[in-house]
């Protein structure tokens, strides 16, 4: 099992829920997050532009069995690629076990 890492633009959290969907990975958390980068967004308030690298993304955090890494992997990057700077970034680490705590089932049972 893999634990997999994203994040991605908050305008492109619906699509990239959708493209999660249509691979059938249906379950995934995610957090509104705020971090530094190389991308500097630029606020404007009455009619001053003010420049800030506080950026604004949304973290998931999606748990999936070894065949499905590379799909889920590549709608998640399909899904959420503008081409621009800032797009976000994807970790995946190795998840030892899982446990499914209404049934105790436990490995890729528990996760389906």
């Amino acid at each position: 099992m893999k634990k997999i890492e994203a994040i991605i633009r908050k305008s492109k959290f619906d699509e990239v829920k959708e493209a999660l969907h249509q691979i059938e990975v249906n379950f995934f958390s995610y957090w509104d997050v705020t971090g530094v980068g190389n991308e500097k967004q630029g606020h404007v308030y009455r009619g001053v532009s003010y420049s800030t690298s506080d950026i604004q993304r949304r973290f998931l955090s999606i748990i999936v069995s070894d065949p499905f890494l590379e799909i889920t992997i590549d709608a998640i990057l399909k899904s959420a690629g503008t081409g621009n700077v800032g797009d976000g970034k994807i970790f995946v680490s190795d998840v030892l076990e899982s446990y499914r705590i209404r049934t105790g089932e436990k490995g890729k049972d528990s996760i389906k």
